[in-house]
């Protein structure tokens, strides 16, 4: 009897998405990280955004982080 086909299916985790989570939960738990503001990718194309802590509270400090983020990115997709 041939042995059945199996497929390989990619992994659903984004390995690098949990540990960059737990780099900032251990931060925020040893008082390092005091805020966010975030956009989270989702499965199918969509996503959430927020902002939470002082980042919420500080909403045009919130900004100039987005902004350059938004920078980092633009920098980033230009790049080979």
């Amino acid at each position: 009897m041939k042995p059945p086909f199996i497929q390989a299916i990619p992994s659903p985790v984004s390995h690098d998405t949990v540990t960059c989570l737990e780099h900032l939960l251990d931060g925020a738990r040893r008082g390092a990280v005091i805020g966010i503001a975030y956009a989270a990718m989702l499965k199918h194309r969509s996503y959430v955004l927020n902002a939470c802590g002082e980042a919420h509270r500080s909403p045009t400090f919130a900004r100039g982080m987005v902004a350059a983020l938004d920078d980092e990115l633009a920098a980033r997709s230009k790049t080979p």
